[in-house]
Parts: structure tokens; sequence; C-alpha cells
């Protein structure tokens, strides 16, 4: 089993950029995809960008397409969500996930971070 914790969320401005953060426990991370998802109030929790347990592939949704980078470092632990010209419409809690399965299938993570906030302001 893995624990996640999610870091670097906050408030900023539109076009500002930020990046997100995701430690996890234990000695193997790298047996596990690792996927940013977010949820808006009243919507549903979506799978933001995702890659693979060596990160030679990834997967990004439409509306995030070339604003956001996912990256980890295996040797750390870790797995990053770069956030570049954020919109409004970016706001929503980020969820740091992990699965055994295939990086793109959202349905197959099932570990969770307990979620980091990111505003983005008008």
């Amino acid at each position: 089993q893995v624990q996640l914790v999610e870091s670097g969320g906050g408030l900023v401005q539109a076009g500002d950029s930020l990046r997100l953060s995701c430690a996890a426990s234990g000695r193997t991370f790298s047996s596990y995809a690792m996927g940013w998802f977010r949820q808006a109030p009243g919507k549903e929790r979506d799978l933001v960008a995702a890659i693979s347990r060596t990160g030679g592939y990834t997967y990004y949704a439409d509306s995030v397409k070339g604003r956001f980078t996912i990256s980890r470092d295996n040797a750390n632990n870790t797995v990053y969500l770069q956030m570049n010209s954020l919109k409004p419409e970016d706001t929503a809690n980020y969820y740091c996930a992990a699965s055994l399965g295939s990086y793109y299938l959202s349905y197959e993570y099932d570990y969770w971070g307990q979620g980091t906030q990111v505003t983005v302001s008008s």
C-alpha cells in the first residue's frame, strides 16, 4: 500500500503558475502509475494528468493540454504537476492518486491523497 501527501496548492491569479507535489511513502513507488485528479464543487472528480511507472508515457485531459505537465522522480518517491497559464476554470481540489493498473484508466486508481486546493481568481 502507498500513502500520498499533496502540497503546493494556493490562491493565484489567472495566468499564473503553480507546481503541485505529491510525496509517496513506501519503497515500491515505481510500481505505481500516478495521476492527478481534480474536483470542483458540484462536479465529478476527473483525471487531469497521468504518468506511467517509468515516466515514459503521459496522459492529459484536453482542457489542460499544453498548459500542465506531469512528471515523476522515482528516486525521491514524488510526482509533480506543473500548471501554467492557469484559468479560473482550473479552480478545484486537486488529488494525487496511485494505480497498479493502466495509467490512463481513471477507474483503476485505488490510492488517494487528501487533496490540495487550487483557486484561480480572474
